[in-house]
Formats: structure tokens, C-alpha cells, sequence
């Protein structure tokens, strides 16, 4: 018998499936846990219309089916809503019978493998934070994404605390969202320069409120982040994301696995 070193093997896995569940798409992959990144090619399969349980049950079943992947393999879904212990308690861009569905056990059902659902910005803050812009910032990021809402994941110290709906703040008698979204900017026609102060106001008070350590800002804008946030003066450092739309496979890979450990 060889000697033993005295050190505790890790029973982790080193590779997690992780699926982001979309109104228009359902992308999966199998993410190397030590650097967020895929290693095989992603596959994106339609989401079917209407998505109910039954019908989005169908597609993860082919998603993971497409792949070889290990019995113990842990798989973790983003989903667009409100999640509580594996529950979704809103539904957005997929069908109303999803409120009050357990998606972890539909999950587990099709695809034969323990599963972990998450938010979807949730998801792809845990991204950033573990692999991406955020890795290695100690204390509490803020990763906000600007697209036709505001989404929100707080992370302190590497734990996720999930459903902060900071998109929804009532700032100045409004959903912050409905003036401070790049949907807002582009519907009403503003320059980055008249964005710019509606930005301002929203994370100042988002500074006010909880003074995080880092401000990352993800969404399709966010490779535009040159254009405004230079025009920002914020005592919180702010910078864009890096992982973009691998971002959601990602955190829902992570979170997954260290659910299993």
C-alpha cells in the first residue's frame, strides 16, 4: 500500500454542466471549475413555445444528453425569476405555470443529475466574482447589468446573497430601472453625456445604501464602458465585466458544485 501524504484529497468535482434558461434560448456546457471555462463547445437549443415545465423538461434533457458527462457531475441552472430553494416564485420571458414550480426537481427528472437553480443574475454575478472582473476583490461587489432592466447579484467575500432586486430601488418617485436602463437610453434617445447622470444618481444611492467595495457593470453596453463611465464620480471603483454571455453557464456551474461539496 502506497504511504498516504496526510492531506485530505478533495472529493469536488472538477467539472460542473451549467445551463442558463432564456426566453428565447437554452445554452448549456460543461465548465472547468478552476477557470470558468468550457470545455467542450456550447449548445444553444430554442426554447420551446409555449415554455412550460413539461416542454423546457425536454430540452434539458437533450441539452445534457449531448454531452459525456461524469454520474456525479453536478448541474446548475440559471433561471428568469425569483428562486427560493430550488422554487421559482415569479416568471419572466417563460410561462406563468413556472410560479410555484420546484425547478430543481424538474431538473433532476430529465437529466438525471442533482441540480442547483439559481437566478440569472445571480448567476452571472457569481461569474464575474469568481473568474472574471471581480476575482480576487474582497468585501461586498455589486455586479450590475444594464440591458432592458437593471439585474443585481451582491457577493461578499465570495457568498452569494441572492434575489437583491436593486433594479426595482424607487429612486426620486420612480423604478429606478424604468430611467437608468440601456432599454431607457435607447427609447428615449440619450446621448451617453444625458445618460450619464441618471447612472450617477443610481449608483450614488446604491453607495449610499450598502458601500461596496467594487461596482462591476455587465450587459450588452458594458462593452461600451468607455463611453460613461468615465463620466461617473463614485468613490466605489467601477469597472465592466469581462465574461459577457459565458457569464450564466458559468455561475450556475460554480454555484452548483459548491452546492455539492
Amino acid at each position: 500500500m502506497g504511504k498516504s501524504d496526510g492531506k485530505k484529497k478533495s472529493t469536488s468535482p472538477k467539472v460542473a454542466f451549467g445551463i442558463d434558461i432564456g426566453g428565447s434560448g437554452i445554452k448549456g456546457a460543461p465548465v472547468d471549475l478552476a477557470t470558468g471555462e468550457f470545455t467542450q463547445e456550447r449548445v444553444r437549443i430554442p426554447t420551446p413555445q409555449p415554455s412550460t415545465p413539461e416542454a423546457v423538461a425536454r430540452v434539458l434533457g437533450e441539452s445534457v444528453g449531448s454531452f459525456d458527462l461524469p454520474g456525479d457531475a453536478p448541474i446548475g441552472l440559471t433561471f428568469p425569476a425569483i428562486i427560493k430553494h430550488g422554487a421559482a416564485y415569479s416568471a419572466a420571458n417563460v410561462d406563468q405555470s413556472w410560479i410555484g414550480t420546484n425547478i430543481a426537481d424538474v431538473a433532476r427528472e430529465a437529466t438525471g443529475h442533482e441540480a442547483v437553480v439559481v437566478n440569472d443574475a445571480d448567476a452571472a454575478g457569481f461569474a464575474e466574482v469568481a473568474y472574471g472582473a471581480a476575482k480576487g476583490v474582497p468585501g461586498l461587489v455589486f455586479v450590475i447589468t444594464l440591458g432592458t432592466g437593471i439585474g443585481s447579484a451582491m457577493i461578499h467575500n465570495g457568498v452569494l446573497i441572492p434575489n437583491a432586486e436593486l433594479g426595482h430601488l424607487e429612486i426620486d418617485g420612480y423604478d429606478a430601472e424604468t430611467r437608468a436602463a440601456s432599454s431607457a437610453r435607447e427609447r428615449e434617445g440619450l446621448s451617453y453625456e444625458e445618460w450619464a447622470p441618471r447612472l450617477q444618481r443610481y449608483f450614488s444611492h446604491l453607495e449610499f445604501l450598502f458601500s461596496p467595495d467594487l461596482f462591476v457593470i455587465g450587459g450588452g453596453v458594458s462593452k461600451k464602458a468607455d463611453k460613461f463611465l468615465p463620466l461617473l464620480d463614485l468613490r466605489t471603483p467601477i469597472i465592466p465585466a469581462l465574461l459577457r454571455n459565458d457569464a450564466g453557464i458559468a455561475g450556475a456551474a460554480a454555484l452548483a458544485a459548491a452546492e455539492a461539496e
